[in-house]
């Protein structure tokens, strides 16, 4: 009980918390005794979550890729609930298909949500943190711990935030901020829902070992993740059971190659590895927040 008493009547940051692990998060810390700032694009979404938390909340709805606007959230926030000890970088969004196939515009659309998103959730909220000595948890992904094909820009993302993550932790853990990452694997949201009606991404995962086929609700991961706050650990798996997983990473690459030589022209043979789009609502939300290509 003493964890959950440190979190009492603290400020906790949830970004993408309008559906999914974001908002199963938030509810998560809401009943540990925290105020819960939600951010996220889509308004609504935000305050339906907030009208069933049990906790003092406000909701900003804000881009994340954003830097001014979010730095006039971060503002917001302080002055709403209280500087955050804890930010969880949760946004985040996904496509599926050929690489050269992929519409450039929505491949960097990921990169900007997963990867410059979660950086500058970071960045604007830092002061918060180091006045507090506070959390920030970064959610990553099992994508972080072996790339497969047809999702480059989300593996490159994933991978991505992990090495931001590892760095600024050793930039500030000397100060007394926590930083943790949290690998997350096939959660029941509405990306996955999404991604499964689509043939290159349902094939790509039946090809996967028949455990880590397995997709798990999303009140079950928002647990794992939020016992990992409690204890600001610098490493959470949701499920736990991935930490034996990350012993046997180097070997990834090769035995996805192994499987990718066979399956792949399978797949192009049946005319089922079309890009896919952002995935999910989450995506739809993205997409229509997505920048044209700057021309001369």
């Amino acid at each position: 009980m003493g964890r959950v008493r440190g979190l009492q009547g603290r400020t906790a940051v949830v970004t993408g918390a309008a559906r999914g692990i974001g908002a199963a998060l938030a509810w998560e810390l809401a009943v540990r005794g925290m105020r819960v700032a939600l951010l996220g694009l889509e308004g609504e979404g935000l305050r339906e979550v907030a009208r069933g938390l049990p906790a003092e909340t406000y909701c900003v709805e804000v881009d994340v890729t954003d830097e001014t606007a979010m730095e006039r959230a971060a503002a917001s926030v302080g002055e709403a609930l209280g500087a955050p000890s804890v930010v969880v970088a949760n946004a985040g969004v996904a496509e599926g298909g050929p690489f050269g196939a992929c519409d450039p515009a929505t491949w960097r659309r990921v990169i900007d949500v997963n990867l410059c998103g979660s950086a500058t959730t970071a960045r604007v909220f830092l002061p918060a943190l180091l006045g507090n000595r506070g959390y920030y948890l970064q959610i990553a992904s099992t994508a972080a711990f072996g790339s497969v094909p047809m999702m480059s820009a989300y593996c490159a993302s994933k991978a991505g935030v992990e090495s931001f993550a590892q760095s600024l932790r050793s930039e500030l853990e000397p100060e007394g901020t926590r930083v943790g990452i949290a690998y997350v694997h096939w959660t029941d949201t509405g990306m996955i829902r999404d991604a499964d009606q689509h043939t290159v991404l349902r094939e790509l995962r039946a090809h996967m070992p028949p455990g880590a086929r397995r997709t798990y609700p999303v009140e079950s991961i928002a647990s794992w993740i939020a016992r990992g706050v409690d204890r600001r650990l610098a490493t959470v798996y949701a499920p736990p059971w991935l930490r034996w997983v990350q012993p046997l990473r180097p070997l990834f690459p090769s035995a996805v190659t192994a499987v990718s030589r066979h399956a792949l022209p399978r797949m192009a043979d049946r005319g089922s590895v079309s890009p896919t789009g952002l995935l999910g609502p989450g995506g739809r939300a993205a997409r229509s927040m997505q920048r044209a290509p700057e021309r001369d």
